[in-house]
């Protein structure tokens, strides 16, 4: 039978697999968001990003109590104009280049 202090703990890895780093912060801030719709899925996709280890990008004031679920946080920096986004063009279903110059 072995000695226990001859047992070595397997290492634990450095870091998890599932950990993404945030794109770098902009320097100028994003567009406001008035679309209701659009503040919700922009929010949400910064929320996933929190929740798998992405940092905060504003600093808490002092006195406020910070909000410690990702949703509430990635709300936050929306609100800030903090979380950079695009909107894809639509194009019509159907319609060709040519409909479209008429």
């Amino acid at each position: 039978m072995e000695d226990a202090s001859d047992y070595t703990a397997p290492a634990a890895p450095s870091e998890p697999n599932d950990v993404v780093e945030a794109p770098p912060e902009p320097t100028e801030p994003a567009a406001p968001i008035f679309n209701r719709f659009l503040y919700v899925d922009v929010a949400a996709l910064r929320a996933k990003q929190l929740r798998r280890g992405a940092r905060l990008r504003y600093d808490m004031d002092p006195g406020v109590p910070a909000p410690k679920k990702p949703e509430r946080q990635a709300m936050e920096e929306v609100r800030r104009c903090l979380v950079h986004y695009s909107v894809p063009v639509w194009k019509g279903v159907g319609k060709s280049d040519e409909d479209a110059s008429e």
